[in-house]
């Protein structure tokens, strides 16, 4: 299928788009195009999954999107806002501001409690965290016995569940989760997939993850697959055996 282009006709918000995107990496023999004219958008308050064999460009795609990487040529839009218009110092402002980012690797900072943790964004902006949404976000993760715990003292899955409460602490726009169960064992995995779906039923909050388990994918609202940088099918309502069924199809 050529895009998954949101219907114009529909009233839903697209919270992030990319527009014929295309990313390519090397030059002549060695040229690689990670990304060939794909177009899609992720719609407000949903829960987007990001699937395909490896090296379909399913995570250049989310590191596009996020501000991460550029592209090399099309467009990627957050909100009204064209990330190819902005300088190094506004795209460093809107990442900070707008968008939430859960990795693989927790990424916190080891002398830190798990409350600092969270709130480290806001400290590095300078402002005062929301208490009012700090504290929806800490009972939605589960995390108020925990708060005053360096990541040594926490469990795995505990340590991801801070990097997700981090994420949400200043309310993004958009959550970006590239493999974000990738280390954890499957109990806790599901414990943070069923804490990212809260955050979007409870909390309107919009996630695109990349990952490779069809189990998280059932997690979400909708599945996006790509093969050899391109979009090639999407999937509404998925579960695990469904996406199983469709990655087999695509050779992974």
């Amino acid at each position: 299928m050529a895009s998954t282009a949101p219907d114009p006709t529909t009233t839903t918000t697209v919270a992030a788009q990319a527009i014929d995107a295309v990313k390519v990496y090397g030059s002549g023999a060695t040229e690689v195009r990670a990304l060939d004219g794909v177009t899609v958008g992720f719609d407000t308050a949903r829960f987007t999954a990001i699937m395909g064999p490896s090296g379909s460009g399913k995570s250049t795609l989310l590191h596009c999107v996020a501000g991460l990487d550029t592209l090399t040529s099309g467009r990627v839009l957050v909100g009204e806002t064209d990330l190819g218009t902005l300088g190094d110092r506004d795209l460093t402002r809107l990442r900070r501001d707008r968008l939430g980012f859960v990795f693989q690797a927790f990424n916190l900072v080891p002398t830190l409690t798990a409350l600092e943790n969270i709130t480290l964004p806001d400290a590095l902006a300078g402002r005062k965290p929301d208490q009012e949404w700090l504290d929806q976000v800490i009972d939605t993760v589960g995390l108020r016995d925990r708060l005053g715990h360096r990541p040594s003292e926490l469990s795995g899955g505990q340590q991801q569940r801070v990097a997700v409460a981090r994420a949400l602490a200043n309310r993004p726009e958009i959550v970006f989760a590239d493999e974000p169960t990738g280390n954890l064992d499957s109990r806790a995995g599901r414990e943070i997939l069923d804490f990212m779906g809260r955050a979007v039923r409870d909390l309107d909050q919009t996630i695109v993850m990349v990952t490779h388990d069809p189990v998280a994918a059932g997690y979400a609202d909708r599945v996006i697959f790509l093969g050899d940088g391109r979009v090639v099918d999407e999937m509404h309502e998925p579960t695990a055996e469904r996406v199983l069924d469709r990655l087999k199809q695509l050779g992974d």
